[in-house]
């Protein structure tokens, strides 16, 4: 079987079964895994499917939403560049609002541990994260918590960020794009995204290049509302300009 036929194969038990596994399809196919792996980047950058932890779902899911220890997996190499990009945002003494997902994660397990910062947040792990560091006054927005992502969301978060002026917000998204904005699956996690962007004076939005494109059910912003977008170099030059068109500085790292 040729690639092109093995992919068109791949692209139909995706519908029809709404996830594959690499594994599966390649014990399935009698390919290795690396030709799997392939053939899912192939139909990813075609835009008909969407890799996730392990495998794919069809791209019309936009309801689908990874969980936080899938969506830590994914990218990860990526994902720290960009976390080490984002600490030279940093303020040396002032306030950071830190939204939930699992690159601003990365950025909070690189803090320094000598750092002066207040830094606020209703992200769980985060909190966690940063606990220990002696400098930093912080503090944690309560909440209903959800599990697929650890953090608060509903009345009393928003209540809380409505209360707050800081001066810079490392903004977390499941997707971006020209038309679409950011987008997140979740109704309710939106809300707090929308909030938390209202209570900062700065926004930078931490996402790897493989959120762009995508569009979830939610939105809570656009790009003009960021003031800088740190990804990595698979987002093209072509496309940061793009982006940069809408308003926002593109680094690419």
């Amino acid at each position: 079987m040729y690639a092109p036929e093995r992919q068109q194969e791949i692209l139909h038990l995706a519908r029809e079964r709404g996830r594959v596994e690499v594994l599966a399809l390649a014990q399935e196919f009698q390919v290795t895994a690396e030709t799997v792996r392939r053939d899912l980047k192939a139909l990813d950058r075609a835009g008909v499917i969407r890799r996730v932890h392990g495998g794919a779902i069809p791209a019309g899911r936009l309801d689908f939403e990874p969980d936080l220890n899938e969506r830590e997996a994914s990218a990860p190499d990526e994902k720290d560049r960009i976390a080490q990009a984002a600490l030279g945002e940093l303020p040396s003494d002032g306030s950071v609002l830190l939204d939930a997902g699992s690159t601003t994660g990365r950025l909070a397990a690189s803090v320094p541990v000598d750092a002066a910062l207040t830094v606020v947040t209703h992200a769980l792990p985060l909190a966690a994260r940063l606990a220990d560091h002696p400098g930093i006054d912080l503090h944690i927005v309560g909440g209903r918590v959800r599990h697929r992502t650890r953090a608060a969301v509903d009345a009393w978060a928003l209540r809380t960020y409505g209360e707050i002026n800081a001066d810079l917000l490392f903004l977390a998204t499941n997707g971006f794009s020209l038309e679409g904005g950011l987008t997140t699956p979740d109704l309710a996690e939106a809300a707090v995204k929308r909030a938390v962007m209202g209570a900062a004076r700065r926004v930078v939005l931490l996402a790897d290049s493989t959120k762009y494109g995508r569009e979830h059910f939610a939105r809570f912003g656009g790009l003009d509302d960021v003031d800088l977008l740190i990804t990595d170099t698979g987002l093209s030059a072509d496309d940061a300009e793009a982006i940069e068109r809408k308003g926002p500085q593109v680094r690419r790292v």
